[in-house]
This record gives structure tokens, sequence and C-alpha cells, in this order.
């Protein structure tokens, strides 16, 4: 009994070492952290409830005032029917593209390499690529004149098209990242699960359902949040593919942020942007559930 006594202690006392060791590595982050993110985010916060000279409380009428604008509402709307359709596509592409490439085969490298690419290109390289596919003289308009004989000069970044187009920028651009965040999960399963699992009768989509999945919910919550922090650099594709007043179906917050700062609206930037945090919690907080069970588990 004394012996078992003694080993919990001299393990608590070896876990309260990583601990402090730990913490030491990580104080110079932390520091970073909360002078630079947290202090001046909670200034933010402040701000919201003060006038534009920000010395007198005026309580919620910086929210009600965000809240009624139309332009404001139009953006929340379009970013949210980005959120919608790029993150859970950008989520099941980049899941269903590492599965066949974490297989063994021939050309695994090379499928590998293009599809990570587009993550080390910089963003006006890229933009300048879609450009030149979607211009009014651009490739695009010149394949759909070969296969049809009509003379096309729409412009897709400008026109309803936009709106697509800018989904497949950003999954063009990230899939890869998100990708190695799924090999790296993958490579973590132990491969004695499979072996045991095709001894006993499984298939592919058994060993999905029952192994792969279940293993990966740490990982499904990292790249979840990872890919709603992504979709908020979006805007640097839709500037540079469309200037900062584009279709009014790709004006997103990030482009209201952008004229409202030109005119130095501090209380309505620091009200929409304690509103854009207050949106992205949830999805903060099913990833932090999804990471929590896959430790658990």
């Amino acid at each position: 009994m004394k012996n078992c006594l003694g080993k919990m202690e001299r393990r608590r006392k070896r876990q309260g070492q990583s601990r402090i060791t730990a913490g030491c590595f990580l104080a110079p982050s932390l520091c970073g952290v909360l002078l630079f993110q947290a202090l001046p985010f909670l200034d933010v916060v402040r701000r919201s409830f003060l006038d534009a000279m920000g010395r007198s409380f005026v309580g919620m009428a910086n929210y009600a005032a965000v809240w009624g604008n139309e332009a404001f509402r139009m953006a929340a709307k379009n970013t949210l029917y980005f959120f919608a359709a790029a993150v859970p596509a950008l989520y099941l592409v980049s899941l269903a593209l590492s599965l066949l490439v974490y297989r063994p085969g021939a050309g695994q490298r090379l499928f590998k390499t293009s599809l990570v690419l587009p993550m080390v290109l910089p963003a006006a390289a890229m933009a300048l690529v879609w450009r030149i596919l979607f211009c009014p003289d651009g490739l695009w308009n010149q394949l759909l004149y070969a296969f049809t004989g009509k003379p096309w000069e729409q412009d897709w970044v400008h026109g309803k098209a936009a709106f697509p187009i800018l989904v497949s920028t950003y999954l063009w651009k990230n899939i890869g990242y998100d990708m190695l965040l799924w090999l790296a999960g993958l490579s973590a399963i132990p491969q004695s699960l499979y072996d045991a699992a095709r001894v006993d009768g499984a298939g592919e989509p058994a060993q999905l359902r029952y192994i792969t999945l279940p293993c990966l919910q740490g990982t499904m919550g990292l790249v979840l949040v990872l890919s709603v922090v992504n979709s908020f650099r979006v805007y640097r594709e839709a500037y540079l593919l469309a200037g900062s007043y584009p279709d009014l179906s790709i004006y997103m917050l990030p482009h209201l942020f952008s004229h409202w700062f030109l005119t130095l609206d501090i209380q309505k930037m620091s009200t929409a942007a304690v509103f854009l945090v207050l949106a992205s919690l949830p999805a903060w907080g099913f990833g932090r559930w999804l990471r929590r069970s896959g430790k658990e588990g």
C-alpha cells in the first residue's frame, strides 16, 4: 500500500514538473498573445460602448446603429452564405482527398504536391491567375468560344458567377493545408486496428465508419476551427479579384471594415468586430467539443 502511494506521489510530482516546464516554454508566446491580441480586443469591446471620440458611454446605441445598417446586414448575410458553402465543402473534399493520398500507390507524391502547391503561392499571384481565367478576354471565354462558336465577353468576376468563383478560389487555396492536417491525423491511427478489422472481415466502408472517423474526431475539431479562421482571410482574394467594390454577392464584412477604416468609424468597426466574434463562437465551441471527445475516446 505504501509503495502504491509512493508511486502515485512521485507520478504527481513528475506531472507537476512537466506542467511547469511546458508553462516556461509557452510563457513567451502567451505573453505575446496577451499583449498583442487579448488586450487590444478588450479595448475593442470597450470602444463599442463609447462614442466616436471614445469619451462618452452610449450603451447599446452603437450596436443598434450597426445592426440597422443595410450594408452591414448585406455583408453579414454574404459572409454567412460563404461560410455555409465554402467551409463544409473544404471540410469534406479535403478529407476525401487525404484518404486517397494516404493510400500508397503510383503517383502519390506528384498528386500530393499538386494539391499543396496553391498553399505556398502568394495571394496576389493566385488572384492574377484567376483574373486571367475569368476576365472578359480570359481563357474561360476563349474556351467557351471554341466549343460554342459564339463570342463570349462576359466578366465572370463582376457578375452572377462571382460567388462560386470566390468559393472555388478559397477551396483551391486552402485544400492542400487542410489535407495535410487530415494526413497528420491519419498517420496517428495505429495500423494494427485496420489489420484486426480486416481479419474480422470488415471492408473499407466499415473501417472508415468504425475506425477512421472515430479516431479523427480530434483532428475534425482542429480542421473546423482553422477552416473558419482561414475563411475570414478570403478578403485578400476577393479584393484582388474584384477590388474594393465587388459584386454584391461577394461584398462581405472585411470589405465593410476597410471602408469604415478609411472614414475612421472606430466605434462601428469595434461593434462589428464584437458581432463577428460572437457569431464565430458556436463554430469554435463545436470544434473544441470534437477535439475533447476525440481525446477522451
